[in-house]
């Protein structure tokens, strides 16, 4: 974590915590389990989700719209806008490293709003279970002002949907400890932001990446294309590179590709077609 390097004691204690008793996620439950297994499919927002499947629109910047069959949705990184629609997801996360990632004046028609920032020193700690979908989140810290550290200022929230463990690092600042890396478990798909400035930098993103192992990879927050480049080319020695920039896929335990991928999606803002 951003915090001062741990002694043999706190580590012991982190890596002890792998032990502790969690409530039941099939991510963390089957965490070696590895399906290779092929491909994804490209979607409209509006349209119904295939049965066993996730939809996964990229919105701008860190925002992503989770969707399920059964109608469920999630935004990541609300900021309160999401496009020229009325849609309200049933869930949004939020994430206050920066004005970019959270608003202070939520859609109301949001059943739930999970802010993922400590509050007076208290960590949020969630486990939204709505059924079809399963909502939780691992704290991470994130910098403050000049060499400051503010503790549990991020979370990195997992979707578990259909069988499948979906990841979002949301403002992540440093690399995950065994601790963390243990409570996120497996993750099928992974959001993580590769500008290498504001967040974590790009060779540690990297390292991470390669270290978790994600059958896809969705780059966010990136603000150029060199900067898309720049991390593509990082990834391209262990996964593959897909170049057709969809705003949106489907992913399935079926159709997870067998060769760990990197999906780059185009954002855009969601709009009624009709």
């Amino acid at each position: 974590m951003l915090r001062p390097l741990l002694i043999p004691g706190l580590l012991c204690a982190a890596l002890g915590a792998e032990a502790q008793e969690r409530r039941p996620s099939h991510c963390i439950a089957i965490a070696d389990a590895a399906p290779g297994l092929e491909y994804v499919q490209l979607a409209s927002f509006r349209e119904p989700v295939a049965e066993f499947s996730v939809r996964i629109s990229y919105i701008d910047h860190a925002m992503f719209l989770i969707q399920t069959p059964g109608g469920l949705s999630a935004v990541t990184d609300y900021t309160g806008f999401i496009g020229a629609t009325d849609f309200a997801p049933t869930v949004a996360t939020m994430n206050n490293a920066h004005g970019t990632h959270w608003t202070a004046t939520p859609d109301p028609g949001i059943a739930h709003v999970l802010e993922g920032w400590a509050v007076g020193g208290n960590a949020r700690e969630y486990h939204l279970d709505l059924g079809e979908m399963l909502v939780r989140n691992v704290h991470t810290d994130v910098r403050s002002g000049i060499g400051g550290v503010r503790p549990d200022g991020n979370s990195i929230f997992i979707f578990e949907v259909e069988g499948l463990c979906i990841g979002h690092l949301g403002h992540l600042h440093h690399y995950p400890d065994a601790a963390q890396l243990a409570a996120i478990g497996r993750l099928d798909v992974v959001m993580a932001a590769v500008d290498g400035g504001t967040t974590l930098e790009l060779p540690v993103m990297i390292r991470l990446l390669k270290r978790l192992k994600s059958s896809v990879v969705i780059p966010m927050h990136w603000f150029s294309g060199h900067t898309l480049e720049t991390f593509l080319a990082g990834m391209a020695d262990e996964f593959e590179i897909r170049r057709d920039m969809p705003n949106a896929i489907e992913v399935s335990l079926r159709t997870l590709p067998a060769r760990p991928t990197v999906i780059p999606l185009r954002p855009e803002y969601l709009i009624e077609t009709e």
